[in-house]
């Protein structure tokens, strides 16, 4: 299924989503995950963008794949040396000349990760697939959190994403015996 998501005073963003396993919830309703989230995200982001003075952020395509854990182990091993799923993974295209809407890459979740991650962290499900939709849509366009800087303002912006669709900062504490600075973090 596809469709396009497109923010007001953001980027229209084509979506291709794929669903390889089963115990997701049911397609219609990710697409409708998808969409609301990527919608956010191009609002934000373009902001984003612009505020940094850097290049407005044409059309752009990307594909979302709702896997499991066996398949997301296998992505993570060949292409990380991580012989282990993840949450998330996100698979930058390669810049390509031409018209039209750019391929930004591919976003793929693992169900029994997110599902336990959900779980364990007392989120809904729903919202849990929101964040990682939205942070490997970051890393399609080149955010990432691999020192401090970076994270902090990657994890704001999702924060900010996540805030205006209704749903809590996911980097904060979850319940009383974690401690600050320990709230889950995603990996992918």
């Amino acid at each position: 299924m596809s469709g396009t998501a497109s923010a007001a005073g953001g980027f229209p963003v084509s979506i291709d989503l794929v669903v390889e396993a089963e115990g997701w919830p049911p397609e219609a309703e990710l697409e409708t995950l998808v969409q609301q989230s990527l919608d956010a995200a191009a609002a934000f982001v373009a902001a984003d963008f612009a505020e940094a003075g850097e290049p407005e952020q044409g059309a752009s395509e990307l594909t979302v794949a709702f896997a499991d854990d066996a398949r997301v182990r296998e992505l993570n091993r060949d292409f990380r040396a991580k012989d282990k799923p993840t949450n998330v993974l996100s698979f930058p295209a390669p810049a390509m000349p031409g018209e039209g809407p750019v391929f930004l890459g591919d976003v793929v979740l693992a169900r029994e990760t997110v599902a336990r991650e959900a779980e364990i962290d007392g989120k809904p499900l729903d919202h849990h697939i929101r964040h990682l939709v939205v942070h490997g849509f970051l890393h399609l366009l080149g955010y990432d959190h691999e020192d401090d800087e970076e994270a902090e303002v990657m994890e704001g912006l999702e924060t900010r994403i996540l805030a205006h669709l209704g749903i809590a900062d996911p980097y904060a504490p979850v319940g009383d015996d974690v401690a600050p600075g320990d709230a889950h973090r995603t990996t992918g």
